[in-house]
């Protein structure tokens, strides 16, 4: 329930980003049960190719512990993380992983690649698919949208 609960909270985050036209991610850090960093995708809004949720949140993780060590807490993520943001994840020492939808583009967890199986010195514990069909159905809408405004229809896809 526990992981439900959380992934609540970063899908919460993911319709705000949803709201501001940006990809439907978001994310929460937890720490002895508070979140203590939290983030979704900005990258349109701020023109920045590293703002993802996962990035945001591990910054104000960050603030939060007053250092870059985050070996006590879990991270929570509506889509499976990318190359970059797997890199920040190990670089963090970040201990447990919760993802919801599974990226088979650019998912650094399985969806691609495992980097989590690499040979750094760091292997977060990782679940997946925890309220995926929630997670994935607003990735499916913001797409869906895009394509109708692209004028996009089934015959020219």
């Amino acid at each position: 329930m526990e992981k439900d609960n959380y992934m609540g909270l970063a899908i919460e985050l993911a319709r705000e980003a949803l709201a501001d036209g940006e990809v439907p991610v978001g994310c929460v850090i937890v720490r002895d049960g508070t979140v203590i960093g939290r983030g979704r995708n900005r990258r349109e809004g701020g023109c920045d190719a590293t703002a993802h949720a996962e990035i945001l949140a591990i910054q104000e993780a960050c603030r939060a512990v007053g250092g870059w060590r985050l070996s006590e807490c879990t991270l929570y993520v509506t889509l499976e993380p990318c190359a970059m943001c797997t890199g920040a994840i190990v670089n963090a020492r970040i201990p447990v992983v919760v993802y919801g939808a599974r990226d088979r583009l650019a998912g650094a967890c399985g969806g691609v690649l495992n980097l989590f199986e690499e040979g750094f010195g760091h292997h977060p514990k990782l679940y997946g698919g925890i309220r995926e069909q929630e997670c994935a159905q607003l990735l499916a809408a913001f797409f869906q949208e895009r394509r109708q405004a692209a004028g996009c229809t089934e015959e020219n896809i």
